[in-house]
């Protein structure tokens, strides 16, 4: 160690206090995949309603998940994350959903053809 990493580093004048209520929204629309509420966009109700869908509030135990994708899933799932706005655990979670739907007949459908 040196003299020199001892120096004081100035402090960054910069700082912009946020209040504790909008440190928690900005927190919530992070969790969504929105953005800030400083750069927040408008969001039609159509929007609303499929962000409201499979969010975090809607069920109280969630549990983290490792399992591997191909490069061209993972290409897929982060155009249609950049394009919608919406985190990649959310989108996955709607489609699980959405297969989860279906009735036995049409996901063995999609189960053999994806299998090709």
């Amino acid at each position: 160690m040196s003299l020199t990493d001892l120096k004081r580093k100035k402090r960054k004048d910069t700082q912009v206090k946020v209040s504790v209520d909008d440190f928690i929204e900005d927190a919530n629309n992070y969790a969504f995949g929105i953005g800030t509420s400083h750069d927040q966009p408008d969001i039609t109700s159509t929007a609303q309603e499929f962000l409201s869908g499979l969010d975090k509030k809607s069920t109280k135990i969630y549990r983290h998940a490792t399992f591997t994708l191909t490069e061209k899933s993972i290409s897929q799932l982060d155009e249609i994350a950049k394009t919608s706005k919406v985190a990649k655990s959310k989108i996955l979670r709607i489609l699980i959903d959405q297969f989860y739907q279906q009735s036995g007949a049409k996901q063995s459908d999609l189960l053999r053809k994806a299998s090709r």
